[in-house]
Protein backbone atom coordinates (compact mmCIF):
# COMPACT_ATOMS: atom_id res chain seq x y z
CA UNK A 1 0.00 0.00 0.00
CA UNK A 2 1.38 3.72 -0.92
CA UNK A 3 1.98 5.67 2.37
CA UNK A 4 0.75 9.17 1.91
CA UNK A 5 3.58 11.84 1.67
CA UNK A 6 2.60 13.62 4.65
CA UNK A 7 2.83 10.10 6.61
CA UNK A 8 6.30 9.41 5.20
CA UNK A 9 7.43 13.13 6.23
CA UNK A 10 5.90 12.39 9.89
CA UNK A 11 7.68 9.64 10.06
CA UNK A 12 10.77 11.30 9.95
CA UNK A 13 10.02 12.82 13.18
CA UNK A 14 8.45 10.04 14.77
CA UNK A 15 10.52 7.43 14.58
CA UNK A 16 8.15 3.76 14.65
CA UNK A 17 6.26 5.55 17.38
CA UNK A 18 1.81 5.51 17.68
CA UNK A 19 0.31 8.03 14.93
CA UNK A 20 -3.28 7.86 15.26
CA UNK A 21 -4.81 8.81 11.94
CA UNK A 22 -8.37 8.92 10.51
CA UNK A 23 -9.29 6.47 7.89
CA UNK A 24 -12.54 5.76 5.56
CA UNK A 25 -13.80 2.94 4.75
CA UNK A 26 -16.42 2.70 1.29
CA UNK A 27 -18.77 -0.16 1.44
CA UNK A 28 -20.28 0.54 -2.29
CA UNK A 29 -23.39 -0.95 -3.76
CA UNK A 30 -24.65 -1.16 -7.30
CA UNK A 31 -28.35 -0.90 -8.81
CA UNK A 32 -28.30 -4.98 -8.46
CA UNK A 33 -27.53 -4.35 -4.46
CA UNK A 34 -24.46 -5.87 -5.12
CA UNK A 35 -21.19 -4.82 -3.10
CA UNK A 36 -17.78 -4.06 -4.62
CA UNK A 37 -14.50 -5.85 -3.21
CA UNK A 38 -10.70 -5.80 -4.11
CA UNK A 39 -8.34 -7.96 -3.58
CA UNK A 40 -5.62 -6.48 -1.52
CA UNK A 41 -2.24 -6.87 -3.15
CA UNK A 42 -0.37 -6.55 0.54
CA UNK A 43 -2.23 -9.19 2.07
CA UNK A 44 -4.51 -10.81 -0.95
CA UNK A 45 -7.36 -10.85 0.76
CA UNK A 46 -10.75 -9.73 -0.01
CA UNK A 47 -11.56 -6.14 1.26
CA UNK A 48 -14.06 -2.96 1.53
CA UNK A 49 -11.95 -0.24 -0.05
CA UNK A 50 -10.67 2.11 1.72
CA UNK A 51 -7.37 4.64 2.93
CA UNK A 52 -6.38 7.69 4.41
CA UNK A 53 -7.69 11.38 3.86
CA UNK A 54 -4.72 13.83 2.59
CA UNK A 55 -4.49 16.70 5.20
CA UNK A 56 -7.31 18.96 5.03
CA UNK A 57 -9.41 16.55 3.39
CA UNK A 58 -13.10 15.73 3.87
CA UNK A 59 -13.96 12.05 4.89
CA UNK A 60 -16.61 11.73 2.37
CA UNK A 61 -14.38 12.99 -0.50
CA UNK A 62 -11.62 10.28 0.50
CA UNK A 63 -14.07 7.66 0.39
CA UNK A 64 -15.07 8.63 -3.07
CA UNK A 65 -11.39 8.83 -4.36
CA UNK A 66 -10.17 5.65 -3.01
CA UNK A 67 -13.06 3.87 -4.53
CA UNK A 68 -12.31 5.39 -8.00
CA UNK A 69 -8.33 5.15 -7.81
CA UNK A 70 -8.51 1.87 -6.96
CA UNK A 71 -11.59 0.31 -8.67
CA UNK A 72 -12.98 2.95 -11.21
CA UNK A 73 -16.12 3.04 -10.18
CA UNK A 74 -17.76 6.64 -9.59
CA UNK A 75 -19.77 7.01 -6.42
CA UNK A 76 -21.63 9.02 -4.32
CA UNK A 77 -21.94 8.57 -0.35
CA UNK A 78 -25.18 7.97 0.87
CA UNK A 79 -24.57 8.13 4.47
CA UNK A 80 -22.10 7.40 7.53
CA UNK A 81 -22.69 3.66 8.76
CA UNK A 82 -20.56 3.42 11.60
CA UNK A 83 -17.45 5.32 13.26
CA UNK A 84 -14.67 3.08 15.28
CA UNK A 85 -11.69 3.49 16.82
CA UNK A 86 -9.46 0.53 15.84
CA UNK A 87 -7.13 -1.69 17.42
CA UNK A 88 -3.31 -0.54 16.70
CA UNK A 89 -1.77 -2.20 13.86
CA UNK A 90 2.45 -2.76 13.64
CA UNK A 91 3.54 -2.85 10.59
CA UNK A 92 6.36 -4.88 9.10
CA UNK A 93 8.88 -2.24 8.98
CA UNK A 94 7.72 -1.69 12.62
CA UNK A 95 5.45 1.53 12.19
CA UNK A 96 2.93 1.61 14.37
CA UNK A 97 -0.43 3.17 13.89
CA UNK A 98 -4.14 3.06 15.06
CA UNK A 99 -7.52 4.29 12.75
CA UNK A 100 -10.15 6.58 13.29
CA UNK A 101 -12.56 4.78 11.19
CA UNK A 102 -15.28 6.63 9.23
CA UNK A 103 -17.26 4.13 7.15
CA UNK A 104 -19.48 5.01 4.22
CA UNK A 105 -22.14 3.28 2.61
CA UNK A 106 -21.88 4.36 -1.20
CA UNK A 107 -24.18 4.23 -4.05
CA UNK A 108 -22.35 3.30 -7.70
CA UNK A 109 -22.69 5.96 -10.66
CA UNK A 110 -20.94 4.74 -13.13
CA UNK A 111 -17.78 3.22 -14.22
CA UNK A 112 -16.24 -0.27 -15.31
CA UNK A 113 -14.88 -2.23 -12.06
CA UNK A 114 -11.20 -2.76 -12.74
CA UNK A 115 -7.95 -3.06 -10.86
CA UNK A 116 -7.46 0.69 -11.65
CA UNK A 117 -3.36 0.71 -9.28
CA UNK A 118 -1.28 -0.94 -7.52
CA UNK A 119 -2.94 -1.65 -4.12
CA UNK A 120 -5.30 -4.07 -5.95
CA UNK A 121 -4.95 -7.92 -7.26
CA UNK A 122 -8.37 -7.63 -8.40
CA UNK A 123 -11.89 -6.20 -8.04
CA UNK A 124 -15.07 -7.67 -8.51
CA UNK A 125 -19.14 -6.76 -7.70
CA UNK A 126 -20.43 -9.44 -5.11
CA UNK A 127 -23.74 -10.61 -4.14
CA UNK A 128 -24.20 -9.97 -0.15
CA UNK A 129 -25.31 -13.84 -0.30
CA UNK A 130 -22.23 -15.02 -1.89
CA UNK A 131 -19.24 -12.91 -0.71
CA UNK A 132 -15.75 -14.62 -0.51
CA UNK A 133 -14.07 -14.86 2.71
CA UNK A 134 -13.79 -11.15 4.42
CA UNK A 135 -12.52 -10.20 8.05
CA UNK A 136 -14.86 -9.57 10.44
CA UNK A 137 -14.12 -5.51 9.79
CA UNK A 138 -15.65 -5.97 6.31
CA UNK A 139 -18.67 -8.28 7.31
CA UNK A 140 -20.11 -5.87 10.11
CA UNK A 141 -19.48 -3.05 7.93
CA UNK A 142 -22.03 -4.36 5.06
CA UNK A 143 -24.37 -5.30 7.51
CA UNK A 144 -24.84 -2.06 9.15
CA UNK A 145 -24.60 -0.89 5.56
CA UNK A 146 -27.38 -2.72 4.76
CA UNK A 147 -29.18 -2.50 7.56
CA UNK A 148 -32.04 0.95 8.02
CA UNK A 149 -30.50 1.50 10.86
CA UNK A 150 -28.67 4.70 12.55
CA UNK A 151 -25.08 4.87 12.62
CA UNK A 152 -23.02 2.06 14.46
CA UNK A 153 -21.23 3.18 17.12
CA UNK A 154 -18.57 0.78 19.42
CA UNK A 155 -20.17 0.62 23.04
CA UNK A 156 -19.16 2.89 25.39
CA UNK A 157 -16.83 1.58 28.38
CA UNK A 158 -18.65 2.90 31.58
CA UNK A 159 -16.77 4.47 35.05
Amino acid sequence: MATPDFITTLRESAGHQLLWLPGVTAVVFDDEGRVLLNRRSDTRTWSLIGGIPDPGEQPAACAVREVEEETAIRCVPERVVLVQALSPVTYENSDVCQYMDITFRCRALGGEARVNDDESLDVGWFAVDALPDLSEFGVLRIKQAMAEAPTWFAPTSSG
